[in-house]
């Protein structure tokens, strides 16, 4: 398939690999595209696996509705799960990057019954990113959420700095162009801003952020909360937006079978380093099969 449709919007999807090949999802990131996974899925398919790469909500040129309560956590969950039934799969193995990373992990905390595995590159868990939030330096790592919430203004000086953004995490400059051409305009910038601007940031991040009597929060993490599918978590050492802190404490939310794959990166895994996810990830469909 090259499209499928949820909440009366079109997506568009890189549907490859053998049809009746185990199924695994691709979610880019922030602010990328479905292209992200270009050099990743080949090394899939030929190992006999199907892939689908959708141009998530806000990116999908039918699938960029207005407004920040268009871009809630159901609504991104609602688009994944609606991708999964339209591939025929009852079970598939998800894979996110930054953004769809975050999906990815809300995806295995609520839905785990429509997942066989679980790899995740850059982002950690969000309840170690709270943390961290408090106990490391991920509050000033993220500050550039904050401005992200300012409507019209965010947009042009993202789109101004664009190129500049994706450098300064790592992106090979023939990439960084190839984004930059993706989104030309401040408005194309709008539907993936609309990510933040319905998750506005945390309640730990404001409180480590603004001054003022702080209490930290406790460090166990709740058992009901931890994640029970079978993951892999790939992390850029150098990653100059997700700290060490939070991806150490990442492996306290999985209770499944779970494995940390640290590499010697930026921030742009899928780009930097496909042979490394494209392994992480057939490690897991071998196992599950």
């Amino acid at each position: 398939m090259d499209t499928f449709t949820h909440d009366g919007l079109t997506f568009d999807v890189t549907d490859r690999g053998p049809a009746d090949g185990p199924v695994v999802v691709l979610l880019h990131g922030f602010p990328q595209d479905r292209t992200a996974w270009d050099e990743v899925t080949p090394l899939l398919n030929d190992a006999g696996l199907r892939t689908l790469a959708p141009d998530q909500r806000g990116y999908s040129p039918r699938a960029t509705p207005d407004g920040r309560s268009s871009y809630t956590l159901e609504k991104l969950l609602g688009d994944t799960l609606a991708l999964i039934d339209a591939s025929g799969a009852q079970r598939v193995h998800l894979v996110g990057h930054d953004w769809g990373g975050a999906v990815a992990w809300a995806m295995a905390g609520r839905h785990p019954d429509r997942l066989e595995s679980l790899t995740v590159c850059s982002t950690p868990h969000p309840k170690a990113m709270a943390w961290a939030f408090r106990h490391g330096d991920q509050a000033r790592k993220s500050a550039y959420m904050l401005g992200f919430q300012v409507p019209w203004l965010a947009e042009r000086l993202t789109h101004k700095r664009l190129f500049g953004i994706y450098r300064a995490l790592g992106m090979p400059k023939e990439r960084a162009a190839a984004y930059v051409a993706r989104f030309p305009t401040p408005r194309s910038l709008t539907g993936p801003l609309g990510w933040y601007r319905a998750m506005p940031a945390s309640k730990a991040m404001r409180q480590s952020m603004l001054p003022g009597k702080k209490k930290a929060p406790s460090s166990a993490p709740r058992p009901d909360r931890r994640i029970t599918v079978p993951t892999t978590f790939v992390w850029g050492a150098r990653d100059a937006a997700l700290g060490r802190a939070a991806a150490e404490k990442t492996a306290d939310y999985v209770s499944a079978d779970y494995r940390f794959v640290e590499v010697d990166e930026n921030h742009w895994v899928p780009e930097l380093q496909p042979q490394v996810v494209a392994d992480a990830v057939l490690a897991r469909a071998g196992s599950a099969s």
